[in-house]
């Protein structure tokens, strides 16, 4: 939230800060806060009228104070028991200028300790709102007086013995006014984060929320690269590679038009599943469920209708793997595929798959290009499998080998 701007800029300061339109909206939360103290100062006048036998307490002093004292724990006990005080006085205190661009609470009282911070805030509030408002209530018919009337008999018997002016009298007590004004605002302002601000433990849980969030998107963003990022790559090189033979070589042109119109459907369907994930759909669509091992043949019969051939071997036991695994090792054979495809172009690639104590490994190994040699980096692919194989609590890494062949290797525990 911006911070407020004083009307008056030409003023000093020091002056600003008496008058200025920081220190009138200061005021005015100050006599909110004195008409909110009002009801529980006049339920504990008639408690203290009734216990010390009174008729009428408009002229005792002390029984009139007595009731302010008693009002503000009745207050604090309020607040205690409401949780949505916490908001109100927080919408408050941002309105009228005591934030100051800080953060405070949107929520209502969940703990404890949130309610004990806005009752003490509570009852400072409605204590500094009452000194204010009666102030302001008492001061201005007294200062005109004192003006007006200076020759009055009430006046010169008060102040006559003193030796002061009336009419300086009169600016005191507005200099009272203004300095009480600004001394409780700046106050109010210097409390307002610790007391209605957010708790650690509301802190705690708003940065659980945020990594939260953050998970989710980084999810999102590893579906949308692996799947249609393939997807895209794959009918790219197919559509060109279709577009030089067209006329010499028509059958290899109507099979890759075939692959491209096979990887675009299931692309479609994995985008779907995709889009379900940014809607927090508690289920997928039918149809549209994330791919697995199971469909590895279809993936490597896509990489061939590209130019990359594909010599799999695939050990037993791969077909009876956790969900969770099946998924991970397939985009990451789908990634590292869509890289053999980009930097390697139309080469031989070697797959294996076998589960080994406990875990599946996984390794892709490809010779690099003629006209495109391997090389390492270049975009989020490889983060992202090895972002994968560590929510499993497995490693994923790759690099060239001894004899100048690109390698990626995967390890994925089936308990994780």
């Amino acid at each position: 939230m911006p911070r407020h701007r004083d009307a008056a800029p030409h003023l000093p300061v020091g002056l600003r800060a008496l008058v200025g339109r920081r220190a009138a909206l200061r005021w005015v939360h100050l006599v909110l806060g004195g008409a909110l103290l009002m009801p529980f100062w006049l339920l504990c006048l008639v408690l203290v009228s009734t216990a010390r036998g009174l008729n009428d307490t408009r002229g005792d002093l002390w029984a009139q104070f007595e009731a302010f004292a008693v009002a503000l724990p009745l207050a604090a006990a309020v607040a205690l028991l409401l949780p949505a005080v916490r908001v109100l006085e927080a919408t408050a205190a941002r309105a009228l200028g005591l934030a100051d661009g800080r953060e405070l609470t949107v929520t209502a009282s969940r703990s404890w300790a949130a309610r004990r911070r806005t009752a003490a805030w509570f009852v400072q509030h409605l204590f500094c709102g009452g000194v204010v408002s009666g102030m302001s209530l008492s001061v201005p018919p007294a200062v005109c007086v004192l003006l007006l009337f200076p020759d009055q008999a009430a006046v010169r018997e008060l102040f006559g013995p003193l030796g002061v002016a009336p009419q300086l009298v009169a600016l005191g007590l507005v200099a009272l006014v203004l300095l009480t004004n600004a001394g409780a605002g700046a106050w109010l302002a210097r409390t307002a984060v610790p007391l209605l601000g957010p708790t650690p433990g509301e802190r705690l849980a708003a940065a659980e929320r945020r990594a939260l969030e953050l998970a989710q998107r980084n999810r999102l963003a590893r579906e949308l690269h692996d799947s249609v990022g393939h997807a895209l790559s794959a009918v790219g090189i197919q559509a060109a590679a279709a577009g030089r033979v067209l006329r010499s070589d028509p059958e290899f042109a109507e099979e890759a038009l075939k692959a491209i119109e096979e990887t675009a459907r299931a692309a479609v369907a994995e985008l779907d599943t995709v889009l379900g994930l940014l809607r927090e759909e508690p289920e997928p669509a039918a149809g549209s469920t994330a791919p697995t091992l199971a469909g590895l043949g279809a993936l490597l019969r896509q990489m061939e209708l590209a130019g990359v051939a594909v010599s799999a071997r695939v050990g037993p036991g791969t077909g009876e793997l956790p969900a969770e695994v099946s998924r991970a090792a397939y985009r990451i054979v789908q990634e590292g595929l869509t890289n053999v495809l980009r930097h390697a172009g139309r080469v031989t690639a070697e797959l294996r798959l076998e589960v080994v104590s406990g875990a599946l490994e996984l390794e892709l190994v490809n010779p690099p290009g003629e006209d495109r040699p391997s090389r390492p980096g270049g975009g989020r692919g490889l983060a992202g499998m090895a972002e994968r194989a560590a929510v499993l609590g497995g490693t994923c890494g790759a690099g060239v080998d001894t004899d100048g062949r690109w390698r990626l290797t995967a390890r994925l525990p089936l308990n994780s």
